[in-house]
């Protein structure tokens, strides 16, 4: 075989080797992303229970309420145009309250309701993800955009 026969096959070899690493790793990667939704997408997308997403949005006013146990609460997060149930069980962030930005890693189950794993509280007063100010009245913004002005 001559030499430049061989670096061809060698090089379409290596493509070849490269080429299945990155679909074995795509593969491996595909059951551990989480996709983030906003309430709107939810009701539009319809969600399967058991998916592992990520729901963001806003806590609505007057829906927290605190279990008998002492860990366990309930919450609806809103974008203003849709609202779905939360269930958390565990220590919610010092900045989680009511009205503040949330973004929750959970699954819906079979009644439609997120069952939560974990919490992130907004970090930062003037933060709210873009999918939720687009839907607001106009009365918060981006916080790119506020820093544009």
């Amino acid at each position: 075989m001559k030499a430049k026969n061989q670096r061809l096959t060698l090089a379409l070899l290596a493509v070849v080797a490269i080429i299945v690493a990155a679909l074995l790793a795509l593969s491996a990667l595909k059951d551990q992303a989480a996709y983030f939704y906003t309430p709107s997408d939810v009701a539009k997308d319809r969600v399967q229970p058991g998916t592992a997403v990520r729901l963001g949005g806003m806590v609505q006013k007057g829906s927290l309420k605190r279990l008998p146990d002492g860990v366990t609460i309930t919450f609806m997060v809103t974008d203003n145009a849709a609202s779905l149930p939360v269930r958390f069980k565990g220590i919610v962030p010092a900045l989680f309250r009511e009205g503040s930005g949330v973004v929750a890693d959970g699954k819906f189950d079979a009644g439609g309701q997120f069952v939560a794993e974990t919490i992130l509280a907004k970090h930062d007063e003037r933060y709210m993800p873009p999918e939720v100010a687009k839907n607001l009245d106009g009365s918060a913004m981006h916080k790119s955009e506020s820093l544009k002005k």
